[in-house]
């Protein structure tokens, strides 16, 4: 059983940034790939960014690109999500998860097995 901690969130103005970090335990971190997703209030959870098992496959999504960069340590357990240039329509509920699927960067959520309880992003005007 694989367990993720999420931490770094937090109310922050536009424009400024902020550092996710997920933790994980109880499984081989090294063999995931990893995957941040968010979701808004009323609105579906959607794909951030993921990165592969030994980090050199990035993939993110249109509307953070240029923006955000993620990024792992396997040594220590943790991937990382660094947040620039925040707006208003980034606040969300953020989460991390774990995929076996080492290798592969992918935006699927079905593709992820393990979640995170959230951290929560709140972006000011």
């Amino acid at each position: 059983q694989v367990q993720l901690v999420e931490s770094g969130g937090g109310l922050v103005q536009a424009g400024g940034s902020l550092r996710l970090s997920c933790v994980a335990s109880g499984g081989t971190f090294s063999s995931y790939a990893m995957g941040w997703f968010r979701q808004a209030p009323g609105l579906e959870r959607e794909f951030v960014a993921a990165i592969s098992w030994g980090g050199t496959r990035t993939y993110s999504s249109d509307s953070v690109k240029g923006r955000f960069t993620v990024s792992r340590d396997n040594a220590k357990n943790t991937v990382y999500l660094q947040m620039n240039s925040l707006k208003p329509e980034d606040t969300a509920v953020y989460f991390c998860a774990a995929s076996f699927r080492g290798a592969v960067v992918t935006a699927r959520i079905a593709d992820y097995r393990y979640w995170g309880q959230g951290t929560q992003v709140t972006v000011s005007s």
